[in-house]
């Protein structure tokens, strides 16, 4: 019994340990990169399908930020890089 109580503990630590390294790419809208190029961006730099492109590009546009990307950080870091060398306004969060 102690065991299993032991193997749920850790199992608890191991889960938020992954949650602790979880980060988010926000990109943010701007009034100089059109639609076809942020959706081309995201597909490019983020690995999004077309769907979901053009569904992250039109929540930026209405909503003005949304996440497109979550990862560890040493995954999204370089991501984050490439949008803002694009041009694009994004955040590592």
């Amino acid at each position: 019994m102690k065991s299993n109580r032991k193997e749920k503990y850790q199992e608890s630590i191991d889960t938020l340990d992954l949650e602790v390294d979880e980060r988010q790419i926000v990109l943010f809208n701007d009034d100089v990169n059109t639609f076809d190029f942020v959706i081309d961006a995201l597909i490019d730099v983020c690995e999004h399908d077309l769907l979901q492109a053009e569904q992250c590009t039109l929540l930026v546009h209405y909503k003005g930020k949304a996440t497109v990307k979550t990862g560890p950080l040493e995954d999204l870091k370089p991501r984050a890089t490439r949008l803002l060398e694009m041009g694009l306004s994004a955040e590592l969060v």
